[in-house]
């Protein structure tokens, strides 16, 4: 006599595919039942209003904003509309290791630290020195350059 190939574990993931299948048809019968007794239901048609949400209303025409086509921007901002920045920036050496030719100067802006070597000092630094200096991107993030005393 031959075992069933019916396993325990099938069965039951059977079981869970008809459930749903019954769940889905009622759900279906009571959707199309309460369709009859009350109409139809939801929105027939969708408006948008003058802040770009969907309303079952007409928008008011007397809120509607002209824009000009000139106005609008899809791109970042030009340089030229950009206000120019002084590339020359005031900070304090945080530390500096004259053996190794790096350091790291604080910017006293907006407090972000700047790394900055030994080939792009103008004048020695020492820690807690005043600098000016000028930013390059480089490999890490932003370095310091053009380094002098202040």
């Amino acid at each position: 006599m031959a075992k069933s190939q019916q396993t325990f574990s099938k069965s039951e993931k059977e079981k869970k595919r008809m459930k749903k299948r019954l769940d889905k048809k009622k759900k279906m019968e009571a959707r199309k039942a309460d369709k009859d007794e009350n109409g139809t239901s939801g929105i027939q048609f969708a408006y948008v209003d003058h802040n770009g949400n969907l309303t079952d209303t007409p928008p008011d025409p007397e809120l509607k904003v002209e824009y000009e086509l000139e106005d609008i921007q899809i791109s970042v901002t030009k340089k030229e509309d950009l206000p120019e920045e002084d590339p020359v920036r005031k900070g304090k050496v945080n530390f500096f290791d004259t053996s190794k030719g790096f350091g790291f100067i604080i910017d006293s802006d907006n407090g972000e630290k700047y790394f900055t070597h030994v080939s792009g000092l103008i004048d020695e630094i020492a820690e807690n020195d005043k600098v000016s200096f000028e930013l390059e991107k480089g490999m890490r993030g932003m370095n310091a350059v053009k380094v002098k005393k202040i």
